[in-house]
């Protein structure tokens, strides 16, 4: 009897101190989580991870409990609540840490609407897919079409203005995108929104500091 159930993208939420939670598994009772990008690690009801408790956990739906508040994650529904420092978007410091494979994923909200970021330096924009931009509510046709090269050769992508893209507390406003009706298990958090920064990596952190 296989006892791991493994769930693509369940969720992923930022916490008071731009602390991120993915939900991405069960074992039986247990939920499979990854927290600020670590190992993933098997919680029980009632324990605790990293400041993170398991609450409940039903199917493919957990409530989890971190700084006071509990907070539900689905699958496929990424929730996000406000970090810490100066509110309402107006940090401007970034942490990331390295998770496995040496990749920095993050929540974050485009337009208010919570998503899950890979850091891709090497994207020109943002880039999100057809699925997630219509889960957000982002009307995509109405972009530019345009070309670009993959693995599997040209496919075709719609340009667009996000009216804001935010990580933790830090939120920069008109930024470009791209999306793209292949599928994608993030939302690249590329040069459109990275280059209001400058960057460096201390060991497995990547800091990002606001350009004014």
């Amino acid at each position: 009897m296989k006892a791991l159930l493994p769930l693509l993208l369940a969720a992923a939420c930022s916490l008071a101190s731009a602390q991120s939670v993915t939900l991405t598994g069960t074992i039986g009772s247990r939920a499979i989580l990854i927290v600020d990008g670590a190992e993933p690690k098997t919680v029980a009801v009632g324990d605790s991870y990293k400041g993170v408790k398991l609450v409940s956990l039903q199917g493919e739906r957990a409530t989890i409990e971190a700084g006071g508040k509990k907070i539900a994650l689905a699958m496929d529904t990424p929730v996000s609540v406000g970090g810490s420092g100066g509110g309402g978007g107006s940090g401007n410091r970034i942490v990331l840490q390295a998770g496995t494979g040496g990749h920095f994923l993050t929540a974050g909200m485009i337009n208010g609407h919570a998503v899950n970021f890979m850091l891709d330096t090497g994207a020109t924009t943002v880039a999100l897919s057809a699925a997630d931009a219509t889960r957000i509510g982002l009307d995509f046709s109405k972009g530019q079409v345009g070309m670009v090269g993959t693995a599997n050769g040209n496919v075709p992508v719609y340009r667009v203005h996000l009216d804001s893209v935010r990580v933790g507390d830090v939120e920069i406003h008109d930024v470009e995108a791209n999306v793209t009706q292949q599928s994608m298990p993030f939302a690249l958090l590329g040069n459109s929104f990275l280059n209001h920064f400058s960057m460096r990596r201390d060991a497995d952190q990547m800091v990002l500091e606001k350009r004014y």
